[in-house]
């Protein structure tokens, strides 16, 4: 067996952080781990005190958060493996979050970057989670519905509120200024890899961002002219930017280190530079995505991942984030659809009701299932699948005068199981068979009872990636195969990935109470979430929850 020399680099931009991981091509070691705070705002999100849905952050803080984080997981690698040096490494590989769409100039540099714009809110990176752009969401799924339906059908059928031609129509309606003066908007999976490899000005764009939230398709290209002309002649004039682009797929570097951020970065120059893509589709990467197997990916949200082979009858799916060829694994159709609140959802309510999370943690695994007698909606930061709606709102029902926190605790993360249980349903509807569940993420490292509700509520094992870091380990595989030092990513993730021992595995006695929830838990989703729900009679719910409650407490006394 050939072992492969070297050694990658993955940086992980995320919500409030990026960290950077130095990565062993042989067999996948984590070497080396460094992570820098973004210094704006609160927690790396600037926000606004007048508008609870605005969420961005500096581009500044990318630029140096990635030199602080190289630096130190540089120095841990060298302390951790005698062999390695920074000369070794053969490739850098970029996730990030998304949509996240930064205003550039013509020579691709942040507008937030220069005085003109520096303390403009609408010059920043408008990050994920800003939710400011709903009425133009609904804008852009109402004229693409007439004018490009194929486009938005790529992308599940509604426009979301989180993504890019939402945020620059609310952008050109808003803050005109700032619309003019960009020459381009960039999704920062994008911008920081052509920025590592000195192409900032000529813009290349990964299929990952482009596909599944731009709505391009290698086939029929960019939204048409019409769509982007009847929302705004902004949007117009930067959809013709975008077709002078070029797009790549994961298996193609963007470039290599210029002399400059090798220096700044400490890495030699010349090793190539990965295409971007978004931290989830990287997770699951790094997670050892395959046909068949469902990656969550469980951080503050979900997102939920699978591959497909491509088929010409392959159908559109409701409610997904998109079915986009090549954004998950070069070759196969990359299937996203996910949570907007999960970890969030855990420290809401921690913070309410002032208790730290691993004491509600204690308390609630200590309950059996159904105990509670409480039933939760997670929409506290809206739908993202199936309902995608960033309108809706969380329950809570069932609460007595005896409800204690650590019981709400429990419901939520039944909640979020049961919202989980919709996304492998619908993948399910439309012959998408899930044959095995890979949870990654530090809610999948420090949470037996989150991941053994999932397991029972799933009614199938759920396994536990073996890195803590999927994301930044995906990030790393994309920078061994732009390498050329493994000529596929599948062939990267069978040296480099694997989940640990044994999976959760579900209670059969705890999977027939949660199928009761559940059922109960779907009458609410429709009657709360579809707008072509029939009218529901919910009389019997709560009396339901009671007989659930009592059935649970006889069985654990």
């Amino acid at each position: 067996m050939n072992v492969v020399p070297g050694f990658a680099v993955g940086l992980d931009f995320g919500t409030g952080s990026v960290r950077a991981l130095v990565v062993r091509l042989s067999d996948g070691a984590e070497v080396g781990t460094g992570v820098a705070p973004y210094a704006h705002g609160e927690g790396g999100v600037i926000l606004s005190a007048h508008d609870p849905h605005f969420a961005r952050q500096h581009p500044a803080d990318y630029l140096e958060g990635a030199a602080t984080a190289t630096a130190g997981a540089l120095a841990a690698a060298r302390d951790a493996d005698p062999g390695f040096s920074p000369d070794l490494v053969r490739g850098l590989g970029v996730d990030t979050t998304g949509s996240t769409p930064l205003p550039v100039d013509a020579a691709g540099a942040a507008l937030a970057l220069g005085p003109a714009f520096a303390d403009h809110p609408a010059a920043l990176a408008w990050l994920w989670k800003d939710h400011t752009s709903a009425r133009e969401a609904e804008r852009v799924t109402h004229l693409a519905r007439d004018l490009a339906p194929q486009a938005l059908a790529g992308v599940g059928g509604v426009y979301s509120s989180e993504w890019y031609w939402a945020k620059l129509l609310r952008c050109a309606e808003t803050a005109p200024g700032v619309m003019a003066a960009a020459h381009d908007w960039v999704e920062i999976a994008d911008w920081l890899p052509a920025t590592f490899a000195g192409r900032e000005a000529e813009g290349p764009r990964g299929i990952c961002a482009s596909g599944h939230k731009l709505m391009y398709h290698p086939e029929r290209g960019w939204p048409p002219r019409a769509l982007l002309a009847a929302l705004h002649p902004e949007l117009e004039r930067i959809g013709e930017r975008l077709r002078t682009r070029e797009v790549l797929d994961g298996a193609r570097a963007v470039g290599t280190l210029t002399p400059e951020w090798a220096s700044r970065l400490g890495l030699p120059p010349g090793a190539a530079v990965a295409t971007g893509a978004f931290d989830a589709h990287l997770g699951a990467v790094g997670a050892g995505v395959r046909e068949g197997t469902l990656v969550k990916v469980m951080g503050t949200s979900t997102c939920d991942l699978m591959v497909a082979r491509p088929a010409a009858d392959f159908p559109h799916i409701p409610g997904l984030c998109g079915v986009v060829p090549g954004s998950v694994l070069p070759g196969l159709l990359g299937l996203e659809a996910g949570q907007s609140a999960v970890g969030d959802l855990f420290a809401w309510w921690s913070r309410v009701c002032g208790a730290d999370l691993p004491a509600l943690e204690r308390e609630a695994a200590a309950l059996a299932p159904g105990e509670s007698g409480l039933l939760a909606l997670d929409w506290n930061n809206g739908n993202r699948t199936v309902l995608v709606d960033t309108r809706l709102s969380g329950l809570l029902l069932g609460q007595t005068l005896q409800t204690r926190p650590h019981e709400v605790y429990r419901a939520l993360v039944e909640a979020t199981a049961f919202g989980a249980r919709v996304i492998v349903e619908r993948l399910e509807e439309y012959g998408v068979a899930v044959e095995r569940v890979v949870a990654a993420g530090g809610i999948a490292e420090r949470s037996p009872l989150v991941m053994q509700t999932y397991a029972d509520v799933l009614g199938r094992p759920v396994f536990v990636s073996r890195s803590s870091q999927t994301s930044a380990l995906g990030a790393a595989v994309a920078a061994a195969v732009a390498a050329g030092a493994y000529p596929t990513f599948e062939a990267a993730q069978d040296a480099m990935c694997g989940v640990r021992g044994a999976p959760y595995r579900p209670s059969p006695g705890a999977a027939r109470v949660y199928d009761d929830l559940y059922g109960l838990y779907r009458e609410l989703h429709d009657a709360f979430g579809r707008p072509d729900a029939p009218t529901p009679n919910l009389a019997h719910v709560m009396k339901r929850l009671l007989g659930v409650q009592g059935r649970a407490r006889a069985v654990s006394a």
